[in-house]
């Protein structure tokens, strides 16, 4: 099991963190706390966990680094993954290795709920959870294959690590929000092992705290301009079409259904609730499309200039 941590402002998340993975009903291993560099951290951690391993990001700064460095040293034929602010439930890691029982699962991840800290805002949209990192509607309700998981409920077998890591140049670091290495990591394996599956268990179940900051329309925005940029950096690695079927399908089936609710609701009931979060949803897909133009501009752009 890997953890990636990299502030101390999150050392209570992290207590609770590590607590819920020792307390598990199927118990895990070994424990490797990946801390993103940040020195003091480590020693505050190696004190507080005497025994668990606790090791330091060896690569660049960041999710993939991290994750990297915590593969580097693990020894155990599955390897799951969680963050400091994800709190696993009891049966996480017996679903998720209940997944493995099958030859051809290479992949498994789960549910993600979110844990509002100063409440749910009553404009925001539950099709947009994703932008706090949590499992949105449109997302299987019971097992299913998947295109990818979300970095704080996932776990592989370890051989897929042989002849693949997850990419450097992407995904979150420190507290910028952005992402999609995992995504462009589950998308390579998936051509590195044609009939390899990755399989979504919703079972397997983490909490993940979102403090006030997080639910502020200033954060709703970046986010989702930054979302975009990521989805434009990820179709430069793996193409359009498999960099955004998932998101396609989505807006399609999932945003047109709940955008035509919430104008019934605001146009019948006249409740308030309805209108600000059908603004929501039309602010996040614009922001969300402007960062997908912009990044994609500016790799065009310095394309032309290296040619």
């Amino acid at each position: 099991m890997i953890l990636r941590t990299y502030t101390r402002e999150r050392w209570d998340d992290l207590v609770c963190a590590v607590n819920a993975v020792q307390n598990q009903t199927l118990n895990p291993a070994e424990i490797i706390i990946v801390v993103d560099h940040n020195p003091a951290l480590q020693v505050n951690v190696q004190q507080r966990f005497p025994d668990v391993v606790v090791i330091d990001n060896h690569g660049p700064r960041g999710s993939s680094g991290a994750w990297n460095s915590g593969v580097a040293v693990a020894s155990q034929p599955f390897l799951a993954f969680t963050d400091d602010d994800a709190e696993a439930q009891p049966d996480w890691l017996e679903r998720l290795s209940e997944c493995f029982e099958h030859p051809n699962v290479i992949g498994a991840g789960g549910s993600i709920e979110p844990y509002w800290l100063g409440g749910r805002p009553a404009w925001f949209p539950p099709e947009f959870t994703w932008v706090v990192g949590c499992t949105y509607p449109g997302m299987p309700q019971a097992r299913a294959a998947v295109r990818n998981f979300i970095g704080c409920n996932m776990a592989f077998r370890r051989e897929v690590f042989e002849k693949n890591s997850f990419p450097q140049g992407m995904g979150h670091v420190g507290g910028r929000p952005s992402g999609c290495d995992e995504t462009e990591f589950c998308i390579r394996l998936k051509e590195h092992f044609p009939q390899g599956v990755l399989l979504f268990e919703p079972r397997a179940r983490v909490r993940h705290k979102i403090p006030p900051a997080r639910t502020t329309w200033r954060y709703f925005l970046k986010r989702c301009y930054l979302e975009g940029g990521s989805k434009a950096r990820l179709c430069r690695h793996v193409g359009f079409h498999k960099g955004t079927a998932t998101e396609r399908s989505y807006l399609l089936r999932i945003l047109t259904k709940g955008l035509l609710h919430k104008f019934h609701r605001a146009l019948f009931t006249r409740e308030w609730a309805g209108i600000a979060q059908a603004s929501a949803v039309f602010c996040g897909l614009a922001a969300a499309a402007v960062g997908y133009i912009s990044v994609t501009c500016r790799q065009v752009f310095t394309s032309s200039v290296e040619i």
